[in-house]
């Protein structure tokens, strides 16, 4: 059957931010870094490299487990959890930076990713008034929060990030958040309010979250309001957002949390934010622990050779979708042919130019070289897993012993690292797929989201799962506050696509069920009714319940009944041939997930996937018919439905 994996795409496809227009020194990359020396340090959270000093490698290492710390003791004592990697690449200069800065003024960034996140920074700007860290702690709270929460409202996750972005610590254990960010405060003295209503509606499609000029608002009284509910009348609201979120995890609409965690209306509440921003007086909230956040002696710290440093650089600009990537990872390679990271990024970076043979050399190599590393053995699964989709990311079905080595790959990453959330996701996607296993992948992904509760794609694939089970009730469950809540525009239009999906099938089965079932109809004088044996009876045709269930053509839709005879797939989409009484019908869809797909017999003859069908199975199919005498096809398919062979469609 053919499947999607949303997933897939980011990590293909990340949300890069993309240098254009830099030129290196060499192919190799810049000849500096051959002078440099390299130093590695391992934190409780974090790995670091970098060319900086061992000195500042441990300090930057201490303000970012300082800031984890902080914000998971702070944040409504919340259970925080990352189980992606996080690698830190500290430069020394600003100059040994610059290839990979986003952009010429950053000082650093933070790039999250599905299999490791990427932070970037400098020591030599730290202090400086562009902090790298600002911006740093801001994209890591978003890391954490999606990880954490559900289904965040985008205004609190882009105002809490604010709000923390402001961290400092002073002796190790005086914490200050909260401080006032000029340019928001300088906003707000000369912008209209948005009304809450509006405010809360944002997501990551709306204008208001996107274009610069309305952006500005956004953030700005995002930040404010998070403010005012953390530190505004002594923090008296704070309890309440602590609900706020509690009732949104549990599934509750955003507005219906809003009334019982608060108690007010959006216009009350939005008349007390008008005159905290009015007052101009914003409070610092000020933590100071009993112990001093130390981290230093769990530090270890290892230097690392020119290959490995070439390596970490090169899955740098590889996760940030740069072409200069491959010029790192060669290198690397020509001084370390075995380096693990070096063949395990360039197998990947093979793997989505299309060229999947040499990406499985890479990273057989990787897994051989270091048979401990799971994130080797995932990679290779993951890289067996693309070679069967397309250029939209769609597999239509896996080769049994691709999907032998995929479940082994799997299993030993599983076994290596079980809090990596990623493996679990991708084993149950590979045998949503291949149609088996599929009790077996529920329970993956019930352990994919107990690492990581608010990864959304998870949820959508449990989803599928109990969908392709017919398991609804389930299904709904998970479904309907994803297309409700959602602040992702597309898992929110997929949920609700295969939600309509399912209410309507249901309530053509309901009908269908409803007159198979209804008693039979009895005819004569009233009188005699009670005496069965002289009731004439009068036999319901099953075909008028039938019809009556089956999906009715649209405005432009055309119906006919056949054989299907096979499918075909390929790079443009799926071609769907059926034997109708007088000819071949051949009619086309881009994705099976394009049409609906019912079944009103239990007799069809096993998986819907493709090539020549080996068993004749009635159905009935709607299209659209295509216009033009020399069109290859007859139409495009809305919707399949499959019926008892001895059904006949009355036009």
């Amino acid at each position: 059957m053919l499947m999607t994996n949303n997933c897939f795409r980011r990590l293909a496809y990340p949300l890069a931010l993309i240098l254009a227009g830099l030129v290196l020194t060499h192919a190799g990359g810049s000849a500096a870094y051959a002078k440099d020396n390299w130093t590695s340090v391992r934190s409780k959270n974090f790995f670091l490299i970098g060319n900086a000093t061992d000195k500042e490698i441990r300090q930057v290492a201490t303000r970012l487990e300082q800031f984890r710390d902080a914000f998971s003791r702070l944040f409504m004592k919340a259970q925080i959890s990352s189980p992606v990697p996080t690698t830190v690449i500290v430069f020394k200069s600003d100059s040994t930076y610059k290839p990979f800065k986003p952009g010429a003024n950053v000082a650093g960034y933070f790039q999250a990713g599905e299999d490791v996140n990427y932070i970037t920074l400098t020591t030599e700007l730290l202090g400086d008034n562009e902090d790298p860290f600002r911006i740093i702690f801001h994209e890591y709270v978003h890391l954490l929060v999606n990880n954490t929460f559900g289904n965040p409202p985008a205004w609190f996750n882009e105002g809490l990030a604010e709000y923390y972005s402001t961290f400092n610590i002073t002796d190790d254990r005086k914490v200050m958040l909260g401080k006032v960010i000029s340019n928001h405060v300088l906003f707000l003295r000369e912008q209209k309010l948005l009304p809450l209503r509006t405010l809360f509606a944002v997501d990551h499609s709306s204008p208001y979250y996107n274009e610069k000029n309305k952006a500005n608002v956004f953030y700005a009284q995002s930040w404010a309001l998070v403010h005012y509910l953390i530190l505004g009348n002594k923090g008296q609201r704070l309890k309440q957002m602590g609900q706020f979120v509690d009732l949104l995890n549990a599934g509750k609409p955003v507005e219906a949390a809003f009334n019982e965690a608060f108690q007010t209306t959006y216009e009350a509440l939005e008349k007390e934010l008008r005159e905290y921003i009015r007052r101009d007086t914003y409070p610092a909230q000020i933590a100071t622990f009993e112990r001093k956040l130390e981290f230093e002696n769990e530090m270890q710290s290892a230097p690392i050779t020119e290959a490995a440093a070439q390596a970490y650089l090169g899955d740098l600009l590889f996760h940030s979708n740069r072409a200069e990537a491959e010029g790192y990872l060669q290198k690397a390679l020509s001084l370390d042919a075995n380096l693990g990271i070096a063949n395990a990024s360039m197998g990947l970076l093979r793997a989505r130019q299309g060229k999947f043979d040499q990406a499985r050399e890479y990273l057989e190599k990787a897994v051989s070289a270091n048979t401990q590393n799971y994130l080797a053995h995932y990679y290779y699964a993951f890289a067996l897993s693309r070679q069967g989709m397309d250029a939209n990311n769609i597999v239509y079905r896996y080769a049994p012993e691709a999907l032998q080595t995929m479940r082994a790959e799997l299993k030993k990453a599983i076994d290596l690292a079980p809090s990596f959330a990623e493996s679990y996701h991708l084993l149950a996607f590979i045998n949503l797929v291949a149609g088996e296993q599929l009790d077996e992948s529920i329970v993956l992904l019930k352990r994919a989201l107990a690492l990581s509760p608010g990864k959304l794609e998870y949820a959508f694939m449990l989803a599928q799962l109990y969908s392709r089970k017919e398991d609804f009730v389930q299904a709904k469950q998970i479904l309907q506050p994803i297309a409700r809540d959602s602040a992702e525009p597309q898992i929110r239009q997929s949920a609700q696509v295969l939600l309509d999906q399912i209410i309507s099938f249901e309530e053509r089965k309901a009908r269908f069920d409803a007159t198979r079932n209804s008693p039979p109809v009895a005819t004569g004088n009233s009188k005699h009714e009670s005496a069965v044996e002289e009731t004439p009876q009068v036999s319901i045709d099953p075909s008028s319940y039938l019809a009556e269930a089956l999906r009715k053509p649209l405005a432009g839709e055309v119906r006919a009944q056949g054989i299907l005879a096979r499918i075909d797939c390929g790079t443009k989409g799926i071609v769907l041939t059926i034997k109708s009484a007088d000819r071949l019908l051949k009619v086309q869809t881009a994705t099976f997930q394009h049409m609906e797909m019912s079944t009103y017999t239990p007799n069809v003859s096993g998986e819907i996937t493709c090539g020549v069908r080996k068993h004749e199975d009635a159905v009935i199919v709607t299209y659209k018919p295509t216009r033009g005498a020399r069109a290859s096809v007859d139409g495009t398919a809305t919707a399949l439905e499959f019926v008892p062979k001895d059904f006949k469609l009355k036009q």
